[in-house]
């Protein structure tokens, strides 16, 4: 499921049309706690490879929450967080003044991933993390590109993209448009079925392996998301893009980036993630 937000207005005749990325995650700060940032930095560590960011400066596309800046920072990095939606800038400022306060090596600011002047005036880094936000900017590959000139020579770029399953990515490109169509009052018309068949599906494929149903613990995930969260976020996320791991791998090759490391989904819905290193 996806996790992060939204980075800038889709450029198409819908562009008004966007999920509210920085409520849901408001939400989200409610039940975070030290064990969730704990399984943060864990699966920082084991997707990029290493015990801590000493020394390395990161940077967070697309911040959400906070929390993965929050883990950055704790491992010892010198972090920027940039996040185009208002309110998720709030969240990381949130968790900067209650985790890091008054803190100089973690910066956070309001700016697009679309926007080329902002961008350039950031420079390079060590590591680049953007986990599900670029394919919800409405001009994902113009992203995918513009995250790539961030990423210092012999760094690390860390991105999660939807994974294209082809016609069932079409009937969740309408549940999201429809869903956003609607008024906030009325939209529990599509969320409540959805949420029912996403904790179903979750807990039979549970029993049937015998272990206990995720839906009782406090993390449904190795990224420590909410559940609840994350489905909001997958049945409201939009503007929606995806692409299947050979079309990324591709796409990045060209421009020099090897893959390091890619956590696919096969045939099912959610992010294929990517680890490339630039050299």
């Amino acid at each position: 499921m996806p996790n992060e937000s939204l980075q800038t207005q889709a450029a198409d005749p819908e562009s008004q049309l966007r999920f509210e990325f920085g409520a849901n995650w408001r939400r989200f700060l409610r039940q975070l706690n030290q064990e969730r940032v704990a399984a943060a930095e864990l699966s920082l560590k084991e997707m990029l490879g290493c015990e801590n960011l000493h020394g390395k400066k990161f940077l967070d596309v697309g911040s959400g929450s906070g929390l993965f800046s929050l883990a950055a920072r704790r491992l010892g990095a010198r972090v920027l967080s940039f996040d185009y939606d208002s309110e998720s800038v709030a969240c990381a400022r949130e968790l900067k003044r209650t985790f890091f306060p008054q803190d100089g090596e973690w910066r956070i600011e309001q700016g697009s991933v679309l926007d080329q002047d902002y961008l350039r005036s950031l420079g390079q880094f060590e590591v680049v993390y953007s986990w599900g936000v670029l394919h919800h900017t409405g001009a994902m590959w113009e992203a995918l590109g513009n995250v790539e000139t961030l990423v210092k020579e012999g760094g690390t770029l860390f991105i999660a993209i939807y994974n294209d399953q082809g016609i069932m990515s079409d009937f969740w490109l309408f549940v999201k448009r429809s869903y956003n169509r609607l008024p906030p009052s009325l939209r529990f018309v599509i969320l409540w079925p959805m949420g029912a068949f996403f904790v179903s599906a979750m807990t039979l494929k549970d029993i049937f392996r015998l272990r206990r149903p995720r839906v009782f613990s406090r993390s449904s995930s190795p990224r420590a998301m909410s559940l609840w969260t994350d489905i909001i976020d997958w049945v409201g996320g939009y503007p929606f893009e995806v692409a299947a791991p050979a079309k990324i791998v591709g796409f990045y090759q060209q421009r020099g980036l090897r893959l390091d490391r890619l956590v696919d989904c096969g045939r099912k819905f959610g992010c294929n993630q990517y680890v490339f290193r630039k050299s």
